[in-house]
């Protein structure tokens, strides 16, 4: 179910309040790319700092404006169990198409723990589950094995989001898992080796910036042009390294608001980008513009 290109939306902020009108424009440029689907509250929607409130109304932006055109999944993981059901059931009741579940952060469970946390979530929901492996901000891996055992055991668990950076490991989980449970990739530099060992797409930061783009590469290599995916991906490889330069989604907010999009106000702990940072990637920035258009790619439609 899960395969293609999916955008993990930013939230747009507006003097400390979450811009819905932003948001919804955002959601409305998305479906005019083709892209397959938003994620509504991940890491990149800055969901630990929205309250609960305002996690629902997010999700239920999404969905309202979406009307079915794309999917929406919400970002419904926890360190708590108990709050990632909770979570899960009140996202189901809004009407989305899934859950993107990340690994229980700072607790570090075993994977005995890991099994049962996201067994019992499968278990209280009928929608269908993306895994999120995230180690470097999680501090905890879910082992392959884990994996495994989750799809054998929970029908509703059909995909991961794999953001460890290995491309050996994706091998393994496609080697290992059943064809139908697809992989893909959490960082936009790794979409193209990824899918060149068996992932079915992404789940993408860049494409809140260049969705064209971003959704034109996982399209080509589906197609079997691989050529053209790779020079999708030499057009766009600055931009996915440099939209990482400072933590995310810092860069991309404020690439977005370059581009007249949204503003690119994030909530503490996170800061503005640092002079220095936002010159470099400015720089970057220019020269994307600039190839893009001698290159014959559409260009992001921005409101």
């Amino acid at each position: 179910m899960f395969r293609g290109t999916f955008t993990a939306l930013v939230t747009p902020f507006r003097s400390g309040a979450v811009d819905l009108d932003a948001l919804g424009k955002l959601v409305e440029q998305q479906i005019a790319a083709g892209i397959t689907g938003v994620v509504a509250v991940g890491t990149t929607g800055e969901s630990p700092t929205l309250s609960h409130d305002e996690r629902l109304s997010v999700i239920r932006n999404c969905v309202e404006v979406a009307k079915g055109r794309c999917l929406v999944l919400a970002g419904t993981g926890s360190y708590s169990t108990r709050d990632a059901i909770e979570a899960s059931k009140q996202a189901q009741a809004i009407g989305v198409d899934g859950l993107l579940i990340v690994a229980p952060y700072y607790n570090k469970p075993s994977q005995e723990g890991l099994f049962q946390h996201f067994s019992t979530i499968a278990q209280t929901t009928s929608l269908p589950i993306m895994l999120y492996n995230i180690p470097g901000r999680c501090g905890v891996d879910i082992g392959v094995e884990t994996v495994v055992r989750l799809a054998g055991s929970c029908r509703n668990i059909v995909s991961i989001k794999e953001a460890s950076g290995s491309v050996d490991r994706v091998s393994e989980l496609r080697t290992r898992l059943d064809k139908a449970f697809t992989i893909l990739s959490g960082d936009d530099s790794l979409t193209l080796p990824f899918m060149s060992v068996g992932a079915a797409g992404v789940v993408s930061v860049a494409s809140n910036l260049i969705p064209e783009e971003v959704g034109a590469l996982v399209r080509a290599y589906q197609k079997g042009d691989v050529q053209r995916a790779a020079e999708l991906h030499r057009l766009c490889y600055g931009m996915f390294k440099d939209l990482f330069v400072e933590p995310n989604p810092v860069p991309i907010k404020t690439a977005m608001e370059w581009n007249g999009m949204v503003s690119s106000e994030v909530r503490l702990p996170l800061c503005a980008m640092s002079k220095a940072n936002q010159e470099r990637l400015r720089k970057t920035f220019d020269t994307f513009q600039r190839v893009r258009g001698a290159a014959t790619v559409p260009a992001a439609k921005v409101a």
